[in-house]
């Protein structure tokens, strides 16, 4: 029994040292890319790390980067969680940011006690909504939510397009005739406050690291947590029990999509205090990556989105100091989510193969009290 556990104990620091394994791997084949550049990977990587967390600048442009990227993978748990995979980030990201313009917009003139929390709010249920188009469709039709995500991406870029040219377009703009696509700024009343001065560091990173905690306690302290990990796990065994599976399968990514929105109505609110074009900066892909590689546990997103947004301010730290080629940033972050995305594969495949060899041992999808719980309680 000693030997079993230990066994155990030894299989478990494997799978969760595999994603940092992972991530130095994806690193070594970037520095034979810089070495067949003629660039030094050392220098190279040594300003990546001080560019990102050398100094006050580089550590608050971190924690920046990494509030949209913890609400985007805070989703990303919830859906996967749910067993349903969302791809659609970019595009509830963008909704969201649409909405909380429209509405701050709209309502220039209310006190900052009710307009910061209705247009945060706003941004939430924008992107609720195009994220449960995609959970309905998958209840109601067994559409593939991959694919029904990746369009409704493409349907929030080309509307963002749009109303950035045309409705929402910044009167300033029209009256100067550049009209460079973006809205009016906002009013000042919905600005999220700045944490450090004449930095970008903003309040949304204390919204984010709460929410963390907040989506455990549902996922792993409530009844309607427990029954989307449930569904996520076994949908017979749970419509056995009573559980309305595809109404918990919407559910999980209505959730998901609602964060997306928030880290798209935080985007906007707390750094350009406008609609831009580009908001989303690819933060619907790598809050993926960011969750993966927090094993899809709510808490264990907030380091892995720290080291992901280090990763981005770093690289491109990196690209305007040693001037490599920008296309090689992206083949390094690529790398980066390829071997995650590989090693999280290998993680569950290892899990399988011990659960199917010792039925007693809990699977590492789910903590070990999962199957003490009673549905319903």
């Amino acid at each position: 029994m000693g030997k079993s556990r230990t066994s155990l104990s030894w299989d478990r620091l494997i799978d969760f040292l595999l994603p940092i394994v992972a991530v130095l791997a994806a690193l070594l084949v970037g520095a034979v890319l810089l070495l067949l550049l003629g660039e030094n990977p050392f220098t190279a990587y040594t300003v990546l790390i001080r560019g990102s967390l050398g100094n006050v600048n580089g550590l608050t442009q971190t924690l920046t980067k990494m509030t949209p990227l913890l609400l985007v993978a805070l989703g990303i748990c919830i859906a996967f969680r749910g067993g349903m995979i969302n791809i659609g980030g970019e595009g509830q990201i963008i909704l969201g940011a649409l909405a909380t313009t429209a509405v701050a917009l709209a309502f220039p003139t209310w006190p900052r006690w009710i307009l910061l929390p209705v247009v945060l709010l706003s941004g939430a249920l924008a992107g609720a909504f195009w994220g449960g188009i995609a959970g309905v469709l998958k209840a109601r039709l067994n559409v593939n939510e991959i694919l029904s995500t990746v369009m409704l991406n493409v349907i929030a870029l080309q509307l963002m397009n749009f109303l950035l040219r045309g409705p929402m377009l910044d009167p300033e703009q029209i009256a100067a005739g550049t009209n460079i696509a973006q809205s009016a700024a906002l009013p000042k009343q919905v600005w999220l406050t700045r944490l450090v001065p004449r930095t970008l560091l903003h309040s949304g990173i204390i919204l984010a690291i709460v929410l963390a905690f907040l989506v455990y306690l549902l996922l792993w302290r409530t009844t309607i947590g427990y029954r989307i990990r449930a569904v996520g796990l076994n949908q017979s065994a749970s419509r056995y029990a009573g559980i309305p599976v595809r109404s918990y399968m919407a559910l999980s990514m209505i959730l998901s999509g609602g964060f997306a929105g928030l880290a798209g109505a935080v985007e906007v609110t707390g750094v350009h205090h406008r609609m831009i074009e580009g908001l989303s900066g690819g933060y619907g892909f790598s809050g993926i990556v960011a969750a993966l590689f927090g094993h899809l546990h709510p808490l264990g997103a907030i380091p892995a989105s720290f080291f992901f947004g280090a990763l981005l301010v770093g690289a491109d730290k990196m690209q305007r100091t040693v001037q490599v080629p920008s296309a090689l940033i992206v083949a390094l972050q690529g790398l980066v989510v390829l071997f995650v995305v590989a090693s999280e594969y290998y993680v569950r495949r290892r899990s399988r193969r011990r659960v199917a060899v010792n039925p007693d041992e809990p699977s590492s999808d789910e903590p070990t009290h999962l199957g003490q719980e009673v549905i319903g309680v």
